[in-house]
């Protein structure tokens, strides 16, 4: 679970008379990884393709093209066999769909056209001024364009290469038909509206009026578009009746390709072949069984080890692998073994009675989580997937990004409507993407309604809690002034939410580190939460209480001021002295000696100025509390300005209730509430201040909560997702994992 799904490097070495069959029993049961033979060997190269390569390909790509031609998809039919001249018949498919889609083109480009020539005759359409008279003059220019009227006059009169014009308007367009003086050149319109905002048009070639000439080119238009119809007709046929062959062409085909440039991955000789790959390590048997009942003894398969890597790839706990019988070449030619034997020689470090890792690549990852935490591996690999060689924190994100997100909001409305949109994800979505979108906001909802149930709320109402806890919820949020003091808790229970999850971050680190020994583990991790954990249990400690806020002490401690009366008042004095601050110093001075390893003596500086980090990784925490007032405060303002808020009591001892039966005026005149006072009106509410009012509030009061659900989303979720990826990730966390992609199987860890 913490660890991804043990790997095996496995090698197939045998006869190059099998490896056609190797290749397909390997393709067939999709277990292995093959790892790319990197030319380390002096006796072995990279293999050629084999069978029709280039043929089989050059097929593939057809059909892919035919599909995209098509706009098909594997879940718009099911592959089919393929039978006997099935290449004729997609030659066939290939001459139809390439005459349809050249037409379609052809009409496409003529539409263009079309729509341009319209366009541009719009302008002449305003002028009402047949085209024909536009245009063939010897003596005089005609120019049509759009601009100001006053300015194209003023600019004409002002040139001295321009005699008499006229013009002529519609709409914004202008026309000027204008005669050049003597000394003039032909070009003199133009000249003497340069720095006039002036946009001209070109004269359509046509003698017919503008609206002729448009109703001529919509004419056409309509007789191309149901020339267009009937083509994306016919392409629709031929994918309803033949895009089960093409996904079953593709689907052959692929196989054929992959089986065909497989031995490009492997290390060949005239003779012989090594092929290494992965594979999960429970499922070499079954590997072993598939290649002996395809050819038996004529090759030898080989479990190399059965390891823990580092980030290069390298084994560093390797179990050597012994499956008992015999390790040689059994079923080769005297040739072949002789070529392999030489190989081996030459080869990398021997792990097992004969087999030697060649090909030197990290493991691919398949994450080994439980079922209800595997959609939490997308919030994971948003950041990247973890390598083999680190711990998995999926398990970690399940137990705490839905409860951050619950602790946060904590509302039973906001959380069913949560939930329902996580199921309707989840339930009506194939993505794999969508259906963890789904999952995280059902696990996101679930939390949001269990803390709105001990909350007592439910879309920011206190009804939940008189009826289920008869007025005492066993939590509040803090907002009313008679409840400061679980506001207050909420900021020492971020910070103890914070030291916890930040703890486990650097026991992931030092675990993660481990294989670069014990005192490299604990000097990038151990020292910094050592650190953390002095410095804190100091100013937790009565060390100097007077300058320390006093609900560190109070909160759950004894009497009124505790929200909770668990006894605690704080660690002793002596306890911060004698315990907290050697720790940190401990804690400090090793930190910095890992620094000063790696940096020299610019170390002490580093170390000196990240030491701070212990305080600002844990405060940043304090956005929790900071989120539950503040979304507490968006409900409140909702309810408020719909029923209206009345005030019980006065200062600390203040309780706001929302006018639900009673308008708020009225609990004023009456005076009391229970028995106790009522002090003031804070909000008369849209409800009772008339029937328009009313419905003026019902708009409010249903699109105010609409915000604050979508809120909810952006502030407690990215809240959320921040400590985890920024506080937590940071300390342990560097992913970069290979994608599991097994050799003619479906990968067992899709990305997402």
């Amino acid at each position: 679970m913490l660890r991804p799904e043990r790997m095996s490097k496995v090698s197939v070495t045998g006869s190059k008379s099998v490896m056609p069959t190797v290749i397909e029993t390997i393709h067939e049961v999709g277990l292995v990884h093959l790892s790319d033979y990197d030319g380390s060997w002096e006796a072995f190269d990279n293999g050629n393709p084999i069978g029709r390569a280039d043929e089989s390909s050059e097929k593939l790509v057809t059909v892919r093209a035919l599909e995209s031609t098509l706009d098909l998809s594997a879940d718009e039919a099911n592959p089919a066999a393929l039978e006997e001249g099935w290449e004729r018949k997609l030659e066939e498919i290939r001459t139809r769909v390439n005459e349809l889609d050249d037409r379609r083109t052809e009409i496409n480009d003529e539409l263009r056209q079309i729509n341009e020539k319209i366009d541009g005759v719009a302008p002449f359409a305003e002028l009402g001024i047949d085209l024909d008279l536009l245009s063939g003059y010897k003596s005089v220019d005609v120019l049509v364009g759009e601009g100001s009227l006053e300015d194209v006059e003023s600019a004409l009169e002002a040139s001295d290469d321009v005699g008499a014009f006229e013009t002529f308007t519609g709409g914004d367009v202008v026309a000027v038909v204008a005669e050049p003086t003597e000394d003039g050149d032909e070009n003199a319109i133009d000249e003497a509206l340069v720095g006039v905002e002036f946009t001209r048009y070109e004269v359509p070639e046509t003698d017919q009026s503008p609206a002729d000439y448009v109703s001529n080119l919509e004419n056409r238009k309509r007789d191309l578009e149901s020339q267009l119809d009937d083509v994306d007709a016919g392409l629709e046929e031929i994918k309803r009746k033949e895009g089960s062959f093409l996904l079953g062409a593709e689907q052959e085909l692929t196989v054929e390709v992959q089986q065909a440039e497989a031995p490009l991955q492997f290390a060949t000789t005239d003779h012989a072949f090594v092929a290494e790959g992965w594979l999960p390590s429970d499922e070499y048997d079954r590997l072993v069984a598939a290649l002996d009942g395809a050819v038996g003894d004529s090759l030898e398969i080989e479990e190399l080890v059965r390891a823990d890597y580092n980030d290069e790839g390298y084994p560093t706990r390797t179990e050597e692998v012994d499956h008992g019988g015999p390790s040689d070449t059994e079923g080769m030619t005297e040739e072949e073994e002789e070529e392999v034997q030489e190989a081996l020689a030459d080869g990398g470090t021997t792990t097992g009675s004969a087999g030697v890792v060649t090909m030197v690549d990290e493991p691919p990852v398949i994450q080994d989580n439980i079922g209800p935490a595997k959609p939490f591996e997308f919030l994971l690999r948003l950041i990247d997937r973890p390598r083999y060689s680190e711990l998995d924190p999926t398990i970690v994100l399940l137990l705490t990004f839905p409860a951050f997100y619950g602790f946060m909001l904590g509302d039973l409305g906001y959380g069913i409507l949560y939930t329902i949109a996580g199921y309707t994800l989840y339930s009506r979505f194939d993505e794999d993407i969508v259906r963890s979108l789904g999952a995280i906001g059902i696990w996101a909802g679930g939390f949001t309604m269990l803390f709105g149930i001990l909350y007592g709320e439910i879309f920011g109402m206190h009804v939940l809690g008189e009826v289920l806890f008869g007025g005492s919820p066993p939590l509040h949020k803090g907002l009313q002034p008679v409840y400061a003091k679980y506001g207050q808790t909420w900021l020492l229970v971020s910070v103890l939410i914070g030291l916890a999850h930040l703890t486990v971050g650097y026991i992931f680190g030092f675990a993660n580190d481990l294989d670069h020994g014990v005192v490299d583990a604990y000097l990038e991790n151990g020292s910094w939460a050592l650190l953390m954990i002095g410095v804190w249990v100091w100013i937790l400690s009565r060390h100097g209480e007077g300058v320390k806020p006093d609900f560190l002490y109070t909160s759950f401690g004894t009497g009124s001021e505790a929200a909770y009366e668990l006894g605690f008042t704080g660690f002793t004095a002596e306890t911060g002295l004698m315990v907290g601050l050697p720790l940190a110093a401990i804690g400090l001075a090793t930190m910095i000696y890992g620094e000063v390893r790696h940096y020299g003596v610019l170390g002490v500086i580093i170390g000196g100025l990240e030491s701070f980090n212990v305080l600002g990784d844990v405060l940043s925490y304090l956005r929790i509390a900071a989120v539950i007032l503040a979304k507490a405060g968006m409900a409140f303002v909702v309810n408020m300005l719909f029923f209206g808020v009345y005030v019980v009591g006065e200062g600390e001892h203040a309780e706001w209730h929302f006018g639900t039966s009673h308008a708020p005026q009225e609990m004023l005149e009456q005076g009391t509430y229970h028995g106790h006072e009522v002090t003031e009106v804070m909000f008369g509410g849209l409800l009772h201040g008339g029937i328009v009012m009313a419905i003026l509030g019902v708009f409010i009061l249903v699109l105010g909560h609409i915000v604050v659900l979508l809120l909810g989303v952006t502030s407690a979720g990215l809240q959320g997702i921040r400590l985890e990826y920024v506080e937590f990730f940071n300390k342990f966390y560097e992913g970069g994992g290979r994608v599991f992609e097994p050799f003619g199987g479906i990968r067992s860890d899709d990305e997402n």
